[in-house]
Parts: C-alpha cells; structure tokens; sequence
C-alpha cells in the first residue's frame, strides 16, 4: 500500500494500492482535490505533487494541453490523468480561490449599435 498525504485537506493521510489514479484515492478518501471534469470544466483538478513526484507516471498528453512545461517541472499534474506508485503529499489551490478567466476585451461588431438619427424640434 501506497500514502497520500493531502495537504491543503489538513494534511489528510489515505492509502491505497499501487498503480492507483490520483482523483480516484481523492474522491474514495475524501481527500479533497477539486474536479468539475463531468461538467465540461477539464483541467480542474490541476495539483501540486509536494513530495513524491518521483512516484508518478508519466505525464499524459491532456495533462501537456492545461499545463506549461514550467508547471510540470515545479510539480503540477492533473489528478485525473496521474497514476501512483509510491507515497506523494500533494497540494491545491480551492477552486473558490483561483482567479476567474481573464475575460476578452475586444470589441464585438455585433454589439455594435449605429448612430440613430434624432429628429431636430
């Protein structure tokens, strides 16, 4: 058996078998990682491997398309594509704390009203 140590969860400890998926020992042990995959929202359950990294397969294609190469490095993964083979501690951000997608500021031509000629008096 395998520990995971969730750590932004008060430091909650779990085991499960080797070759176990992240999210899945999180949503068994009521570890706490935040996921809304089965709303459209993928890339949700972005965590922080603390220590252990070593003990992670390898890094999944859809983990490459929501993380930078710099945030692999510094440990990031997708709890739902991460699979264990050994004791890790990992970390998150609450979904309520993350910042909200910076939204578009062009203009939209469709929005766009013309002038409307005003009657003189």
């Amino acid at each position: 058996m395998i520990q995971v140590t969730f750590l932004t969860n008060s430091g909650k400890v779990a085991s499960a078998p080797a070759n176990s998926n992240l999210l899945r020992v999180s949503l068994r042990e009521q570890g706490g990682i935040p996921f809304k995959c089965g709303g459209g929202l993928c890339g949700t359950c972005k965590c922080r491997i603390e220590a252990g990294l070593e003990h992670t397969d390898a890094v999944k294609p859809k983990e490459r398309k929501h993380l930078t190469e710099d945030q692999l490095k510094a440990g990031y993964r997708m709890a739902c594509q991460t699979f264990l083979n050994g004791d890790v501690s990992v970390s998150w951000v609450p979904l309520a704390e993350r910042r909200a997608p910076v939204p578009r500021t062009e203009p939209v031509a469709a929005m766009a009203m013309p002038p409307q000629d005003k009657p003189e008096p």
